[in-house]
C-alpha cells in the first residue's frame, strides 16, 4: 500500500522510524517521483529524500498503515480545531 504524507518536522520523521523499526514487514520513503527510495528504519538514507515535498510510503504492514492513518485523523482533527 502506498500512502502520501507530508512530514513538518523532524518529530514525526523520527517517529515513522521508530514505527518502521517495530514493523513485521519492510517500509519505505519514496519521493513523489520514485526515484528515490529508501528503507525508513534507514536514519541516514532519510537523509536523502526532500521533507519539504509530500512523500510516499511504501508498505505491506498493517501495524504501519494503521499508525499513519491514525496520525492522518490527528492533523486532520487539529486542523479543524484551529
Amino acid at each position: 500500500m502506498v500512502i502520501e504524507k507530508k512530514f513538518n518536522s523532524i518529530s514525526e520523521i523520527s517517529a515513522l522510524q521508530r514505527i518502521a523499526s517495530m514493523a513485521d514487514k519492510e517500509v519505505y520513503l519514496s519521493n513523489q517521483e520514485e526515484t528515490i527510495k529508501v528503507d525508513a528504519r534507514s536514519f541516514i538514507g532519510l537523509f536523502a529524500l526532500d521533507f519539504s515535498q509530500p512523500l510516499k510510503v511504501i508498505t505491506d504492514s498493517l501495524y504501519v498503515i494503521r499508525m499513519i492513518e491514525m496520525d492522518l485523523r490527528k492533523q486532520s482533527c487539529a486542523a479543524a480545531v484551529r
